[in-house]
């Protein structure tokens, strides 16, 4: 027979000025912070390939529409896996 325990998985806390800030929540905020700086630093102007069309765009313009792709599919696919 196994015994059930009840052990509690509450996620990773910190505490920063009384409140109870998930461990999670703060990468998630440097992560965004890097990418943001990330994004600022490069401003120069790059030529892309579109299948056919060749495209000159600032590069923070074409990062800032690949974080935002990878932004959604990231929640499209935590959404999924939350569902099973």
């Amino acid at each position: 027979m196994t015994q059930k325990t009840s052990a509690s998985h509450a996620p990773a806390t910190l505490s920063v000025k009384g409140r109870d800030i998930r461990v999670r929540t703060v990468g998630i905020v440097a992560l965004a912070a890097v990418a943001i700086w990330f994004i600022a630093a490069n401003t120069v102007s790059v030529a892309i390939r579109l299948w056919i069309p060749v495209v000159v765009l600032p590069l923070w313009a074409v990062l800032t529409v690949t974080l935002l792709a990878g932004l959604v599919l990231g929640a499209l696919v935590s959404r999924r896996r939350a569902r099973r």
